[in-house]
């Protein structure tokens, strides 16, 4: 029973390690993919402003409906 035990504990420390390295390499290559398309991403978030705004003033408004 105890041998069962250590057996589960072991996988479940080993799929931790596994999810915790999984999630470093997609932070890594997001940063390397920000600093490398960076213009392009500027372009993006200035075209998202307008629509930002839209929904934060619907919003709003709605909130003070009630």
């Amino acid at each position: 029973m105890a041998e069962e035990a250590d057996q589960k504990k072991g996988a479940k420390v080993l799929k931790t390690i596994l999810k915790v390295v999984i999630g470093l390499a997609f932070l890594a290559l997001g940063v390397y993919l920000v600093i490398r398309w960076r213009r392009d991403l500027l372009v993006v978030a200035k075209g998202c402003v307008g629509l930002f705004l839209i929904m934060t003033g619907a919003i709003t408004v709605a909130i003070a409906k009630e």
